[in-house]
């Protein structure tokens, strides 16, 4: 082999080399910013997520929004700014009870469970009036939104007529379906229409339902919760006629049988 070829070889040679370590440096500036770009994609990725969480917890629940409505569905039967005037009774009836609940109260259940069917009789006989003020703030003592959904649904029941709703409220406030306070059963669309099958004008009522299950007047619940915090009452129940309290007698507490009830009432239709 001639000097020449030889010398030509190991040029050859080392222009071989030096272009596969230039291959090799580009594929391995590719494979660093492929790495690099995943990284950068990763991380925003991680950034975004965490903006997204972020968002949705920042974001207003469906009982804020209803709170904060400006339109709202009111039901029939009702009066009033926002339909918050719910007054159930014969038109002639002189005197009104004002009447404040919580549908998660337990004393509510069992005033209603003592003295429930003698209202009934009275408001039906024209002895008076009833003003019923709806409260929520179970909901916040106790956490969940059974006061709020129940409210929403007696809403339904108003909606049908003022009969179905008191029927409906003493079904709720039963022994057979008012729950402990710590048990947000009322929460559960599913069960306030199980109870409302006990109430004929509502049994399979698919407008009342739908009314349930769609929310439709959650806004008025929470505006009918907003009347019951503007009123100064303080907890629940609470009778009231002519602005005095309703009270057992020697008590502060409202009376929770028949007849302290009847007594208390006919002393204050007196008066």
């Amino acid at each position: 082999m001639s000097k020449r070829n030889t010398q030509a070889n190991k040029a050859a040679a080392r222009e071989r080399l030096r272009a596969e370590r230039e291959r090799q440096a580009k594929k391995d500036k590719t494979r660093k910013q492929l790495v690099v770009a995943g990284s950068v994609v990763a991380a925003l990725a991680v950034i975004g997520g965490i903006s997204y969480g972020v968002m949705q917890l920042n974001k207003p629940g469906a009982w804020e929004e209803a709170a904060d409505a400006k339109n709202v569905s009111a039901p029939k039967n009702t009066s009033g700014k926002d339909g918050t005037t719910v007054v159930v009774g014969k038109a002639d009836a002189k005197k009104t009870l004002e009447l404040y609940e919580d549908s998660r109260c337990p004393v509510c259940a069992t005033f209603e469970q003592g003295v429930g069917e003698t209202v009934s009789k009275d408001v039906e006989a024209g002895k008076y009036k009833i003003k019923y003020v709806g409260a929520t703030f179970i909901d916040n003592t106790d956490n969940g939104e059974g006061s709020k959904n129940a409210l929403s649904a007696l809403g339904a029941a108003l909606n049908v007529s003022p009969e179905a709703f008191m029927e409906y409220k003493a079904a709720l406030y039963s022994a057979e379906f008012h729950p402990q306070e710590s048990d947000d059963k009322f929460s559960k669309d599913s069960y306030l229409i199980k109870v409302a099958d006990s109430v004929d004008a509502l049994k399979g009522n698919k407008d009342f339902q739908k009314n349930v299950e769609d929310g439709t007047y959650d806004a008025w619940a929470m505006k009918m919760s907003e009347t019951f915090e503007k009123s100064g009452v303080k907890g629940t129940p609470t009778l009231k006629m002519d602005g005095e309290k309703i009270t057992s007698e020697g008590s502060d507490n409202a009376p929770m049988t028949a007849d302290e009830f009847t007594k208390a009432v006919d002393k204050a239709l007196k008066a």
